[in-house]
């Protein structure tokens, strides 16, 4: 068989183990090295294998992953998120679909310290989901909202998918993080003026709360928005003043919510404890998926498949945004059946060879419509671990009724996505100021 035909074996072999719960890591790492050894040697497969867990996990940049990871924890158990929900509220609670509102806001602020989507949607869920219910918001509309607004989190820097793809790509995570500021904010109005047109058709969905007074809204202010932007200003904002590497800044991020959380006493010995924990399982999850994608990317590369991909596409009779738009429909038809992380570090191998070096597009744009269009994953079944998360917080509430109210909101990111496609300079802009 050519190496084009093994290639193609292994990755219905990678699916049929998905199929059969073994974990995506492991997957990646043992078709990886079945596939290398068969096309070289499994005396080199062992080689290859070894070279790479060793130096994934002795690799200094990708301790930045750690560090992020545990200040979105950090900000989690404080309760950070708890006063940007307060704040948000003070100010347009007493809306037509405010809380709702509300929400998305505090989803974008959380993700500026958290950078999961995951923790965001999570976060939110504990905090607006009692308060949206007190008001007998919709229950579709009230779980659909924080569920999507989770997305935010992932665009909004810091974010671990951008720090994953700059490692994988070899581009500036800085370059990354600030080109998803503007897509982010972006999608966090879109969602904002989804909820605005559900409520305005039928009230009902979202009756609007309590004003609350200017004295309530400027103490909101101070306890919430303030303690956030510091901490995003000190960690990402000195990253793009050239003041810290990646590495750096997530370690002054981690200092800055440990000292906001100590100062206001919101931070206990166990509650620091289980941040610990929970950071040191998501750290090595992601280690162990990122070394299990190099291993399965160098049987892609020896396989030759993204080179013969890259060739048959620049063949075709289309011009490069048809080509580029079968491959976006083809990370969301994936991205509704594997994570997010573990997409993007799957199929980067084969697609950014083929978008970067054959289509010509720039590499800081593919990584954030990349990073939206998996990002949709998370609230599209059967997969959408966004809206299991709302399941688990709000049991009562059918799973049926949460995936109904996210259609209107995925109709938002495709708006948001087909306005980044049509208008590049949105994500560029600003990384080029800083070029």
């Amino acid at each position: 068989m050519t190496g084009v035909t093994i290639g193609v074996v292994g990755i219905f072999c990678f699916f049929a183990l998905i199929a059969m719960k073994m974990p995506i890591a492991f997957a990646m790492s043992l078709v990886g090295f079945l596939g290398f050894g068969i096309l070289s040697s499994f005396s080199s497969g062992f080689h290859m294998v070894s070279r790479e867990l060793f130096g994934n996990f002795t690799s200094y940049s990708l301790s930045v992953i750690a560090m992020f990871v545990w200040m979105g924890f950090l900000a989690f158990y404080s309760g950070i998120g708890t006063n940007l929900y307060v704040f948000a509220y003070k100010l347009i609670g007493h809306w037509p679909g405010g809380l709702a509102i509300a929400t998305q806001i505090a989803c974008g602020t959380f993700g500026a310290i958290c950078g999961s989507n995951t923790a965001t949607a999570a976060t939110m869920a504990a905090i607006a989901l009692p308060e949206m219910e007190k008001y007998e918001y919709d229950s579709s509309l009230a779980t659909a909202s924080i569920a999507a607004g989770g997305v935010i989190g992932v665009l909004i820097p810091p974010s671990v998918i951008f720090i994953v793809y700059g490692m994988a790509t070899e581009q500036s995570v800085g370059k990354l993080f600030i080109a998803g500021i503007i897509p982010g904010i972006l999608l966090m109005c879109l969602f904002m003026g989804t909820i605005y047109l559900l409520t305005l058709r039928n009230p009902q969905l979202g009756p609007a709360g309590p004003r609350a007074s200017w004295r309530e809204r400027a103490v909101a202010l101070k306890g919430g928005l303030g303690e956030a932007m510091a901490v995003f200003l000190l960690s990402v904002g000195g990253l793009f003043a050239g003041w810290f590497t990646p590495t750096e800044a997530g370690a002054v991020g981690v200092a800055g919510v440990l000292g906001v959380a100590l100062l206001e006493k919101r931070l206990s010995w166990e509650k620091l404890r289980k941040s610990l924990q929970d950071t040191t399982r998501t750290t090595t999850m992601i280690m162990l998926m990122i070394a299990g994608a190099v291993i399965f990317g160098r049987f892609m590369a020896i396989s030759r498949i993204p080179f013969e991909l890259a060739s048959w596409a620049g063949s075709l009779p289309l011009p490069p945004y048809a080509v580029m738009a079968i491959v976006l429909v083809i990370y969301f038809l994936l991205g509704c059946f594997i994570d997010a992380l573990a997409l993007v570090l799957l199929t980067i191998p084969i697609f950014y060879p083929l978008v970067v070096h054959s289509l010509g597009y720039d590499p800081i744009w593919f990584g954030v419509i990349i990073v939206l269009v998996v990002a949709m994953g998370v609230i599209t079944p059967p997969v959408g671990m966004n809206v299991y998360i709302m399941k688990g917080v709000a049991p009562h509430i059918p799973l049926e009724v949460i995936f109904k109210g996210i259609w209107p909101f995925l109709s938002a990111v495709i708006i948001c996505l087909i306005i980044l496609i049509a208008f590049p300079s949105i994500v560029t802009f600003l990384p080029n100021i800083i070029n």
